[in-house]
């Protein structure tokens, strides 16, 4: 059977090791010495041979490999992880395949070996452009190595880079916010992912911002290398407000457009052609498929997971979580997923699924909000999208897609 008639595919593999967690970090990741990162890669490479024998109908359109860390691997430990990954399953000639790549953790001989191994796009985290945010979020590298990285990627033939930036970080100020992004689209990447951070629980800035944001904490523990630089009771830099907020997710608006990226995502730029296909995938309710510790699977209607416990998966890797999903929660994946991204979703195609219109579902709800402003309905499209103003509270709007 010719590759041309086989269902496309996104294949994902985790790699939970990192140097440390950053203290924003709540991604499923943690560290490792050298022989557990070793242990883990050889259960991943044997899951893959397992998966593969049952996705023979797939051609694997796209690779995302995600962590942690996942260029703490070596050279010959990635080489023979992509190797596995073709004995196993049916690639396609033109396929994506991204690396998560943090700044410090790599060289210049390594990152010709990932690109001969068949890396083709690299993603890298760079946060932020100033090095007393860098510290104090945890990252393990400055703003110069992140700058030899990048070069010695674009030396080592890398023509497909993403620049990951992250704002409304403690201590940022619009001007330190717009130095960052001026410096990383003077690199001129192909793409640039620009988040706003979070927050998240369970996180040591939880413990610093979740429930008190007066400016002061209790930090002994918490912040032992950098930061604050007490024990005790000290002053921590305050998260910026929700004005100082607002104002840098529009400069990333339009600065990214003065430098002709083109937003194609909430929170992703490109230009054009360079949108990240295995993201895509994941947006348009596309099949694809989590490998490795805690990853997430989508083939069909069904979403499947490994386990999280390291333990566990060492031993085994069956699918600890499994559901199928109705046509409630198709419908509603549609919209939530489709209308993150300015294309918008197509009518004809959500007709094809599920027989019948947008409107006919939705119609209440999108003549409200495209009579706010905030939707836009082309007729003549059949296309469903944010406008500007209602990409900025999209999170507020989708919220009414809840059937």
């Amino acid at each position: 059977m010719a590759d041309m008639n086989r269902g496309p595919l996104g294949l994902y593999l985790h790699f939970p090791f990192c140097v440390r967690k950053c203290r924003y970090c709540d991604f499923l990741s943690f560290p490792s010495d050298e022989a557990g990162r070793e242990a883990y890669l050889q259960r991943l490479k044997k899951e893959i041979i397992v998966r593969g024998e049952k996705y023979q109908d797939y051609s694997i359109e796209t690779l995302f490999i995600g962590g942690g860390t996942p260029s703490l691997m070596t050279g010959q430990q990635l080489t023979e992880l992509l190797d596995t990954v073709r004995t196993a399953f049916h690639v396609s000639p033109s396929g994506e395949w991204t690396m998560e790549c943090n700044p410090g953790t790599t060289d210049a001989e390594t990152l010709k070996i990932y690109r001969a191994a068949g890396i083709n796009r690299l993603s890298f985290g760079l946060q932020s452009m100033n090095d007393e945010e860098l510290k104090y979020l945890g990252r393990i590298h400055t703003a110069k190595q992140f700058l030899d990285n990048y070069q010695a990627a674009r030396k080592a033939g890398f023509e497909n880079i993403n620049i990951d930036l992250m704002s409304a970080l403690p201590g940022q100020t619009t001007d330190s916010w717009l130095d960052t992004l001026k410096k990383a689209a003077a690199l001129e990447p192909e793409h640039l992912s620009a988040y706003s951070l979070i927050i998240e629980e369970g996180t040591p800035f939880w413990k610093l911002y979740g429930d008190d944001r007066s400016g002061e904490a209790d930090v002994e523990g918490i912040i032992a290398d950098g930061g604050a630089g007490q024990q005790g009771k000290a002053a921590i830099p305050a998260l910026p407000d929700e004005d100082s907020e607002r104002e840098m997710y529009h400069l990333t608006k339009r600065i990214l457009a003065e430098q002709g990226y083109e937003r194609y995502e909430v929170s992703n730029y490109a230009r054009k052609g360079f949108e990240c296909r295995h993201n895509l995938m994941y947006w348009r309710r596309k099949d694809y498929l989590g490998l490795g510790l805690g990853a997430a699977s989508m083939v069909g209607e069904r979403r499947f997971s490994n386990t999280s416990d390291i333990s566990r998966y060492m031993q085994d890797f069956a699918y600890c979580q499994e559901e199928i999903l109705d046509r409630k929660a198709q419908i509603e994946e549609t919209m939530f997923l489709g209308l993150r991204c300015t294309l918008g979703v197509s009518d004809q195609t959500f007709k094809g699924k599920f027989g019948e219109s947008m409107m006919n579902i939705y119609g209440d709800i999108i003549r409200q909000y495209v009579s706010e402003g905030f939707l836009t309905y082309h007729e003549e499209k059949g296309r469903l999208a944010f406008t500007e103003s209602g990409m900025d509270v999209s999170n507020w709007i989708l919220s009414d897609f809840l059937l």
